[in-house]
């Protein structure tokens, strides 16, 4: 008979995405044999990023500050935002080193079945950055699947008025595709050959 304080960490350990019962076993396993101070460390870390990271005030990326560093970074071109969906899409496109300007996260993309309608997300957010006249160029970089695209659509609906360039990123990532997952060389290309909805 398995403990069940052991048992309880199986469980959670498979309510992670992507994670079966057999890896949850694993896992909980391999920290029942780590050092005691490695169980320490990981539900610290658990827990500070629980309390300390929030969305940034102005591209509501991932931050431990009010500003987060792609928004503080001084560097970075005022003048272009890439839209992603996820804090993933983000790294993903930021891991190619391709893209200098500004980002901005929606936190996911429309999907009527599922409830969810620009209220949710933060399009709001994203026309007021426009206020200050110094955006000349959106690139949208949703997903190419049927929500992405919709996304996009509408966004561009609502952009083009405004007299702001509004570009796509290049067709190269498969339809149904995520982000999160290409390559950085099909990322980077997709950036580079962008072009105008």
């Amino acid at each position: 008979m398995t403990p069940d304080p052991l048992n309880r960490l199986v469980a959670q350990l498979a309510k992670l995405p992507g994670i079966g019962e057999k890896t949850a076993q694993r896992l909980a396993f391999h920290i029942l044999r780590a050092p005691g101070d490695y169980a320490s460390d990981l539900s610290q870390a658990i827990r500070e990023v629980k309390e300390k990271v929030h969305l940034c005030g102005r591209c509501f990326s991932l931050t431990d500050a009010h500003l987060c560093g792609f928004c503080q970074d001084q560097r970075r071109d005022d003048r272009v935002v890439c839209v992603v969906e996820t804090f993933a899409d983000l790294m993903a496109l930021e891991r190619t080193r391709e893209f200098k300007g500004r980002y901005h996260v929606l936190h996911g993309v429309l999907s009527p079945l599922d409830g969810v309608g620009p209220e949710q997300l933060r399009i709001k957010e994203l026309l007021e950055r426009l206020g200050d006249g110094r955006v000349e160029e959106i690139i949208l970089a949703t997903n190419p699947d049927v929500e992405g695209e919709a996304t996009a659509l509408y966004l561009t609906r609502l952009l083009k008025p405004a007299g702001i360039r509004v570009s796509r990123i290049a067709q190269g990532l498969p339809m149904g595709g995520d982000l999160e997952y290409a390559d950085q060389a099909t990322l980077a290309k997709a950036l580079s050959a962008r072009r105008d909805l």
